[in-house]
């Protein structure tokens, strides 16, 4: 990653918790699809993988099929609480990563103004 340096990790964290907010975000607007399989991204996986090579191939290599606790009649795994659950702790996260950033950048923007 070009921004390394400068972001560390977190440049790269914030983009793979942005993949799997959508990836949880649509487990949830598919509740109620019959047949629709829940899938989440292992963070930590798609993090490590992300940081030797490309993050697409990552997030494809960490996404995986969430195994219900109480499998549907309709065939679907998702189970509401638990997504909503996984959708709040990695809005946290991401909320977590995204200050650190901007204190990262307010530091290097006083920085260059010789505050």
């Amino acid at each position: 990653m070009a921004n390394e340096g400068l972001f560390g990790v977190h440049g790269t964290a914030l983009a793979v918790r942005s993949q799997r907010m959508g990836v949880l975000a649509s487990n949830i607007a598919n509740a109620s699809t019959p047949g629709y399989k829940a899938k989440d991204i292992d963070f930590h996986a798609a993090l490590q993988a992300a940081e030797g090579g490309s993050l697409d191939n990552a997030i494809d290599g960490a996404t995986m099929y969430r195994i219900p606790l109480q499998p549907s009649a309709d065939g679907n795994t998702v189970e509401l609480t638990t997504e909503q659950t996984a959708f709040a702790e990695n809005a946290v996260a991401y909320q977590t990563t995204l200050a650190f950033l901007n204190g990262r950048i307010g530091t290097i923007t006083r920085a260059l103004r010789g505050e």
